[in-house]
């Protein structure tokens, strides 16, 4: 084999070697960490791999993003649910709908267990969006967005009654973690990909807000209303993790609890802020539409 297909072969390895080198990488990372040491040599090792794991994918970004476009184009179901936004939607909300529900009971199930109210209050934060979430979904689908603007109105004011019971949870859990000290541990590298999903949830939500404005719906809008406020609660999750994970040994307890209490307060604030101005602006729209001879 000569140099130049030798070197072809190492930057461009089939499909087939391309995918298990993902996780293979991953681990050998991982466990070189947190189990051998920085410094050993399968440590180098891994260090290698996944160097070469990350370049060979990087190489191939290009015939990513080209097979992705083509897949938009020739798969009808792709295509489906990129153009019909409607049912992009309502894919999301039963999706999201489905994994609070179901965190929010095995969070209630480890409060029951433990006789422990710090996870009843994260099972009712859970519950509180997977019920919005349904309701949400369960329109949409019955109904256009548009078609019946005081029928959406109403369904905004309920997601703003609901935030403010979300808040309720959101406070006792905010309670419990300046006064009992009850924060989330996690590994530093469990903590870094946190941190990388928690920022990109909060930067999307806030794109998706001014995004779906144009439509003038007021469910697109309650439904991304509800994503920005879940990414505000996780900013705090991540807050009290990180403060965990690696303020320990430069903060103390009173430092944590401040930065805790100050940023929990702000974010409950502005969930309180977000409530109030969905209610007040749903019927003082209900009252104009009621005004103008339309049924409510």
């Amino acid at each position: 084999m000569t140099p130049t297909k030798l070197l072809k072969a190492l930057l461009f390895p089939h499909i087939a070697v391309m995918i298990p080198l993902v996780p293979i990488s991953a681990f050998l990372l991982v466990y070189s960490m947190v189990f051998i040491g920085t410094e050993s040599i399968a440590a180098y090792i891994s260090y290698v791999i996944s160097a070469y794991t990350l370049t060979v994918w990087c190489v191939r970004i290009p015939d990513i993003i080209r097979f992705f476009k083509d897949f938009r184009i020739e798969n009808k179901y792709a295509r489906l649910l990129i153009d019909d936004r409607r049912l992009r939607t309502n894919v999301t909300l039963y999706g999201s709908m489905i994994w609070n529900g179901a965190y929010a009971v095995f969070q209630l199930c480890l409060g029951i267990f433990h006789s422990s109210f710090w996870f009843c209050s994260i099972s009712m934060y859970y519950l509180f969006l997977a019920f919005m979430r349904l309701s949400l979904a369960s329109y949409l689908q019955k109904n256009s967005p548009g078609e019946n603007i005081c029928a959406e109105l109403k369904r905004y004011r309920a997601c703003g009654v609901l935030l403010l019971l979300i808040n309720l949870a959101l406070s006792l859990m905010i309670f419990f973690m300046i006064y009992w000290g009850r924060t989330f541990h996690h590994h530093e590298i469990t903590t870094i990909a946190m941190a990388a999903y928690t920022f990109t949830a909060f930067t999307m939500a806030i794109v998706n807000i001014i995004k779906y404005k144009k439509y003038n719906s007021p469910v697109y809008s309650a439904t991304k209303v509800i994503s920005l406020a879940s990414a505000c609660v996780s900013m705090l999750t991540l807050e009290s993790t990180m403060l965990t994970t690696f303020g320990g040994e430069s903060l103390d307890l009173l430092s944590q609890r401040i930065f805790l209490a100050v940023s929990g307060g702000a974010i409950s604030a502005f969930i309180i802020t977000i409530a109030l101005y969905m209610i007040i602006q749903s019927n003082k729209k209900l009252r104009t539409a009621k005004g103008n001879g339309k049924t409510i």
